[in-house]
């Protein structure tokens, strides 16, 4: 009876609280790496169809909504395919300006903060660790790899209203808002990431446990 009992329990917290989710590829070193198991809170900015699994939430929009942060790690469906999962960073909110100049991301036409930070060893070879600071005063970690990457200068990006505009922190290995990502709509986001428990290659997480959206450090 108890068995029972658990399996609906487990998939109502799935569903409405908190969401396990694996991280598979670099786009978000250092900040998150492959291995990564996360928790992601589902009720950070209320739910939408794609909050709860096999269609069982079938609304429009969102209902009990909030709205994200600027620097919130947040867990989305592709656009192009909602059956895929991404995790990102959101850096550009309805209304904002994105542009990429020279490998500095601009805000409204505002060059963000950007602190040199010594090296990450990245695939068994040094990378560039920046420190970068979000309008608002959100700060984490960026990789920038190479000089010149294709994603280190970008058209002017304008966010439409309902949409966000997200970014990898690995900012030369990332396929975000600057390529096949595109926009996000709101009603895409699953939730906001928010704590690391446990990385499957053996890699320290402790130190990288809380994902609030600040520096990790």
């Amino acid at each position: 009876m108890l068995v029972f009992l658990t399996y609906p329990a487990v998939f109502a917290v799935r569903s409405f609280l908190f969401q396990p989710f694996s991280i598979s590829s670099g786009s978000m070193v250092p900040t998150l790496q492959e291995g990564d198991y996360t928790f992601v809170s589902k009720f950070a900015y209320g739910y939408s169809r794609y909050s709860v699994p096999f269609n069982l939430l079938p609304i429009e929009g969102r209902t009990y909504g909030a709205e994200p942060k600027r620097g919130d790690v947040v867990a989305f469906k592709f656009p192009p395919d909602p059956s895929v999962d991404y995790i990102q960073r959101i850096v550009g909110l309805p209304g904002d300006r994105i542009q990429m100049v020279d490998g500095v991301l601009h805000i409204n036409d505002v060059a963000v903060g950007l602190e040199e930070a010594g090296t990450f060893s990245y695939e068994e070879r040094p990378a560039k660790l920046q420190r970068e600071t979000l309008p608002g005063g959100v700060s984490h970690f960026v990789l920038d790899l190479s000089d010149n990457s294709i994603g280190d200068n970008t058209r002017v990006f304008d966010v439409p209203e309902g949409h966000y505009f997200v970014l990898g922190d690995n900012r030369d290995n990332a396929s975000d808002s600057r390529f096949k990502v595109g926009f996000v709509p709101y009603e895409n986001l699953v939730g906001k990431t928010v704590r690391l428990f446990w990385n499957s290659q053996g890699t320290d997480y402790s130190s990288r446990q809380t994902l609030d959206g600040s520096v990790t450090k």
